[in-house]
């Protein structure tokens, strides 16, 4: 875990790949835990540390992620994501070549809870997800698009791609068959929002991991 900003109501972390943010059984590691066992460690705080995630991320991916150090600024940072005023940026490479330039796509979601996965939906009673994409770079057989989140859902970027017929790379779990070393290729690259005390806009970028570096080769 990189920390990338600390003060006394944020904490804002790069999450490594395979590591769930949250919600594992007991004595099983996350990046919350490991965030709390780094507050206790260096503040000498005994007992329960408070953590409230606010940019949750997939296991398999990477990037940036939002933590507020009080239930204030857990508070005031939700209600920034509820009303959308929060910018989140991220980088996927996916299987195949896509031939628009940019785009948008508009879908319904809903959930198959037996096998833990999502799915689009032409019931227009599922859950409403919106993203813009456009495209960065073409391989062989591949592309790395950017990709701005409108709505924030489970699984939102790797539906949505997979269902328009461009799974991200490695992400077996919908429908992709290429490889990759660690997790998916999907990267939390960059999150803007405003401090939940200050007001002040802030902005974090989050390095690519080491995986991607045939991606820049």
């Amino acid at each position: 875990m990189k920390v990338l900003h600390e003060d006394n109501h944020l904490l804002v972390v790069e999450k490594p790949a395979g590591l769930p943010t949250m919600g594992v059984r007991e004595n099983e590691k996350s990046l919350l835990t490991i965030a709390k066992a780094y507050i206790a460690e260096k503040y000498q705080k005994p007992g329960n540390v408070f953590l409230g995630v606010v940019s949750r991320l997939d296991t398999p991916t990477t990037g940036v992620v939002v933590i507020a150090r009080t239930s204030k600024s857990a508070s005031r940072l939700a209600e920034q994501f509820r009303e959308h005023s929060v910018t989140k940026t991220y980088v996927a490479v996916v299987d195949g070549i896509v031939p628009n330039d940019s785009g948008t796509l508009r879908n319904f979601m809903a959930e198959e809870k037996r096998h833990r996965k999502m799915f689009v939906t032409q019931d227009p009673s599922g859950i409403p997800a919106v993203l813009h994409y456009r495209v960065v770079k073409r391989f062989a057989n591949e592309t790395m698009l950017e990709i701005d989140l409108e709505t924030g859902r489970k699984h939102q970027i790797r539906v949505q791609l997979s269902h328009l017929g461009f799974p991200i790379v490695g992400d077996y779990k919908y429908r992709s068959r290429s490889k990759f070393p660690v997790g998916i290729a999907l990267h939390a690259r960059q999150i803007t929002f405003r401090h939940p005390t200050l007001d002040t806009e802030l902005t974090f970028t989050a390095d690519f991991p080491v995986t991607w570096k045939r991606f820049f080769s």
